[in-house]
């Protein structure tokens, strides 16, 4: 793969970027939701394994 051929992937994929890049069907609140809710239960399952300290 040559510089140039790489860096007219990396235009074309720039060029898509300005229509804001999200699908319609993810919403902020809810992916940040989800990711909070794994992270929490993340935390107490390690919790769960250092019950000796």
């Amino acid at each position: 793969m040559s510089l140039h051929s790489t860096a007219a992937n990396l235009v074309s994929l720039a060029e898509g970027a300005e229509h804001g890049g999200n699908h319609e069907s993810l919403q902020p609140w809810m992916t940040g939701g989800g990711a909070l809710l794994v992270l929490l239960l993340l935390l107490w399952i390690t919790t769960r394994f250092n019950r000796d300290r």
